[in-house]
């Protein structure tokens, strides 16, 4: 191994079996989120992927967001995209269903959720809310995508308005005085 890919992780694919190796990948993340972390003084450092699978057409997208400068909160991570570890057998896999990136800004008289959800139209967005817990879902051909949400407050239903644009959602939730 010559010394520019020394250090570096490498991704393979089993074809026999049509399973992503992406263990190391995820892996080398938890590092990656300490040194992102020590850089970042305010602001929001994000990271975005794609790997790709062979015979089984696997596409599978993976991301995080380093949100940091939110007050005295210690920084977050939040990842998004479709590859998850399986609770059960332990291995990494690709879901069919994506998790967004999301926001949520709290403002005087509404809380805005925005979500990335490209190829998603106002149309194809579903909301579902139990006391403070926003369930966002969405499908459109291939495209399909799911977000819990934590919301600052209880909202009804009622007072959420949901529009899209260029394949941001926004859901305004307007508060009650």
């Amino acid at each position: 191994m010559d010394k520019k890919n020394s250090g570096r992780h490498k991704r393979s694919t089993d074809h026999s079996e049509g399973r992503l190796r992406i263990g190391g990948i995820l892996k080398g993340l938890a590092d990656l989120v300490e040194k992102l972390d020590d850089l970042a003084e305010a602001g929001e450092v994000s990271k975005t992927g794609e790997i790709l699978g062979g015979a089984h057409e696997v596409k599978g997208i993976y991301g995080y967001s380093i949100k940091v400068g939110l007050g005295d909160e210690k920084p977050r991570v939040e990842p998004f995209g479709n590859i998850r570890k399986d609770t059960k057998t332990g291995r990494t896999v690709v879901q069919e269903v994506r998790e967004p990136v999301v926001d949520v800004f709290e403002e005087e008289d509404h809380v805005l959720v925005t979500a990335e959800m490209p190829g998603i139209s106002t149309e194809d967005v579903q909301l579902e809310v139990q006391d403070d817990l926003l369930t966002i879902s969405a499908e459109r051909g291939d495209k399909k995508y799911r977000k819990e949400v934590q919301l600052p407050e209880s909202f009804a239903r009622e007072k959420m308005r949901v529009s899209s644009n260029n394949g941001v959602v926004e859901i305004k939730c307007t508060k009650s005085h």
